[in-house]
């Protein structure tokens, strides 16, 4: 897919943008030099004619003790060592944080230093039983180096700093030659190198959060005796940062100075008070002594937006969008020409303009939803962490959604694992929707819903919820399952007579977000109360812990009893329990691709913003679908996914997809678009898979991407209902 956009973790975007600007900075700040004099003198002059920003900047000075950098077998081949720019900036960048795992990753460097000085004194007694290990040159056994690569190159000086942290291969190549010499290679008990430790961080930032320069001191491989604090001679590097992040600012906006710097260091501030009135700004008299300047403060999600082609960020060049889709941005002619030209033709943004406009005329109605907040969170420069900030949701299910860490008192899970059911079920059902503020979740109605909901407005009318609140960003995972079993089959699928069904078996494919927010669907027992529900999450991006897990939810009362582990319930119950247990939702977990799943039939497939051109495994999960021919629903975060969608379908089974329709229980949150400007929302959009016939062995082509068409007042007849006509007639046949 030409477009990764609402599929990929927002963390690798963030690191991209990092990594490309810290990228540009040392290659400048090199070819500057390290000294304030000489070319420095040309550029303070530059930046003394910028316009002056009114917000105040702030340069942070984050020392580190604790993080360090490990680099993985995959980290070695290619054109040299370490996690490369393609890796993060290239043609086929990764889509999740866990995609990153076989390069780099983070490690505790107490605990390795712990490790270290056990295998220390172990040497230390095993005396001479360790003189086959590569002896130093006396012959004895080679202990724990006590020299620190900091000590040979400290980080405070410019130019060994500058090969350290350059982000290059040169500099890689040289830290993973000095962890070689470390104890691992020594004692010869652990292959992998040591972890790098990043002494140090600086980080220029605006009052509200928009970061605008950073600067990284690696202090070389862990397990060294000494660690600097990051603050000695670092006023040359703080002083390059500064003019960089001036003439060049990471977040957004054109070159600019702040009216005001203050300075998180005490004796850096005393060494920049001679260099930054050269800048023509006013330093403050005190250093900063807190973390932040205002109480709202918080690292703004606002991206710096790329070149669809090139892939360079707008603090490189002049973004500008196509003017005649204004969906896809570029950074010059020549860029746009060559997507314009490129081969085959169905790639090429000459075959896709038409289409990607017609795409765009849909913004104002996805746009179009009921909330206090609409106009805010449906911007394309919405700051997802400031609202949710603002708000107080910092905890809970409210981190799966953006970059916020999780607030105090909040139970912590290693991430991509499963936190343990006596969490998901501690008592409140809603426990993990809550923030800092007032409960989000009124009690529940007295009443079963009267009729059907089709809106936003219609359900927060009837749970008694304010339109100021935005809990509809979690709840469009239950709400669309609702909207398909209630409103969507019965209009493709009348013959299954859904709605007098009195068990369901529904079974989620490609499971991923939406797992990880598994206690939102308690909401369905609410809006469903006399349907026993049983979900079956499926997908190989699943904790494999999780695997064949089963336990059981019932609306009976607030008090809770979990039991965890595979194949065994876990129950949310108190009272008495309904006879034939029409109150249960039950919840499986099965972490496998879909087209290796073993057991009964389901009733319902569903899958939230799939993406089938991401994922090979749909190849061979659309031929199961096709087999089991059951209704299978899908939702897209756009029409543009909805039509490669349908080409996946085509390719992998011959069939197709049902022409897409919004979805009235979208996500209000407006996903941001790196290297486009079209409408982004989770769930925004809803189509089913049209099954190729039984009979015939011809394949339908793939569709070409066409405009979206509007939602038929009659659906497609599905495919088992022709099947079984023509059964009928096949026997009216032989009867004669």
């Amino acid at each position: 897919m030409e477009f990764v956009s609402g599929y990929r973790d927002e963390f690798l975007d963030f690191a991209a943008l990092l990594f490309g600007w810290f990228r540009k900075f040392v290659a400048e700040r090199g070819a500057a030099g390290a000294s304030v004099d000489g070319r420095w003198q040309q550029l303070e002059t530059q930046i003394r004619r910028l316009p002056q920003d009114p917000a105040l900047w702030v340069l942070h000075v984050l020392p580190n003790h604790s993080v360090g950098i490990s680099l993985g077998q995959g980290a070695e081949p290619g054109p040299g060592p370490g996690l490369g720019a393609a890796r993060l900036l290239g043609d086929e960048p990764p889509l999740h944080l866990r995609d990153l795992s076989p390069y780099v990753s983070f490690v505790s460097l107490e605990e390795e230093e712990e490790e270290n000085e056990e295998e220390e004194e172990n040497v230390e007694e095993e005396g001479a039983g360790m003189e086959k290990v590569e002896p130093e040159e006396g012959g004895e056994p080679a202990p724990v180096s006590s020299e620190t690569p900091q000590e040979a190159n400290p980080p405070g000086e410019p130019e060994e700093a500058e090969q350290e942290a350059g982000g290059g291969e040169d500099g890689c190549r040289e830290d993973r030659a000095e962890d070689e010499t470390g104890p691992e290679r020594r004692k010869g008990r652990r292959s992998e190198a040591a972890p790098l430790h990043l002494s140090c961080l600086l980080l220029v930032t605006d009052e509200y959060g928009t970061i605008l320069g950073i600067d990284l001191l690696m202090g070389g491989a862990q397990g060294s005796a000494g660690r600097v604090s990051g603050t000695e001679n670092l006023a040359p590097r703080a002083y390059a940062l500064l003019c960089h992040s001036m003439t060049c600012p990471m977040g957004s906006g054109d070159p600019r100075k702040p009216r005001q710097l203050t300075v998180g260091d005490a004796q850096l501030h005393r060494e920049l008070e001679s260099l930054v009135p050269r800048l023509g700004v006013k330093l403050a008299k005190t250093p900063m002594r807190t973390w932040g300047p205002q109480p709202g403060f918080t690292f703004a999600s606002l991206r710096a937006r790329t070149c669809h082609v090139c892939h360079r960020h707008s603090f490189e060049v002049k973004l500008t969008p196509c003017p005649q889709c204004s969906a896809v941005l570029y950074c010059g002619e020549a860029c746009l020409r060559a997507d314009w030209q490129r081969c085959p033709d169905d790639v090429s943004h000459r075959f896709w303009c038409p289409r990607l406009a017609a795409f765009m005329e849909r913004a104002e109605e996805l746009a179009t939803l009921p909330f206090t907040y609409t106009a805010e969170v449906t911007s394309e420069t919405f700051n997802k962490e400031a609202f949710l900030a603002s708000r107080g949701l910092t905890r809970g299910y409210w981190t799966q959604l953006s970059m916020l860490i999780p607030g105090p008192g909040t139970p912590r899970h290693p991430w991509g694992s499963t936190p343990s059911l006596n969490l998901l079920l501690g008592g409140d059902p809603y426990q993990l929707l809550q923030g800092d503020g007032p409960a989000l979740m009124p009690p529940l109605p007295p009443d079963p819903p009267r009729g059907l909901f089709g809106s936003w407005q219609d359900y927060y009318t009837w749970r008694g919820l304010s339109l100021d609140s935005p809990v509809a960003v979690l709840l469009t995972y239950p709400l669309t399952v609702y909207y398909v079993i209630t409103h969507l089959v019965p209009q493709s699928f009348p013959e299954l007579n859904i709605q007098n069904k009195q068990s369901l078996k529904i079974h989620v494919v490609e499971a991923g977000k939406e797992f990880d927010l598994v206690m939102v669907f308690w909401e369905l027992l609410v809006l469903l109360p006399h349907v026993a529900l049983e979900l079956q999450f499926v997908g190989d991006g699943l904790p494999p812990e999780s695997d064949q897990q089963h336990f059981t939810l019932q609306r009976n009362g607030p008090e809770v009893s979990a039991r965890s582990g595979p194949g065994v319930s876990a129950r949310l119950n108190s009272g008495t329990k309904e006879k034939g247990g029409h109150r249960d939702l039950q919840i499986k977990v099965s972490a496998r691709p879909y087209h290796l799943l073993q057991g009964p039939k389901p009733d319902l497939v569903i899958g939230f913003n799939s993406g089938f051109g991401l994922k090979d495994t749909w190849l061979s999960s659309l031929p199961r679908l096709q087999s089991l021919r059951v209704p299978a629903f899908f939702t897209e975060s756009s029409e543009y996914g909805c039509v490669m969608d349908d080409q996946t379908m085509a390719v992998a089974t011959g069939g197709g997809t049902s022409p897409p329709q919004p979805n009235p229980f979208r996500s209000p949150f407006r996903l941001r678009a790196g290297d486009n400007c079209m409408p982004w929302y989770c769930n925004a959009f809803i189509f089913h898979l049209v099954y190729k016939p039984p009979q015939g062995n011809g394949a339908r082509p793939a569709p070409r991407p066409a405009p979206p068409a509007p939602t038929p007042a009659a659906p497609p007849v599905p495919a088992r209902r022709r099947r079984g006509e023509k059964k009928l007639r096949r026997g009216a046949r032989r009867r004669r």
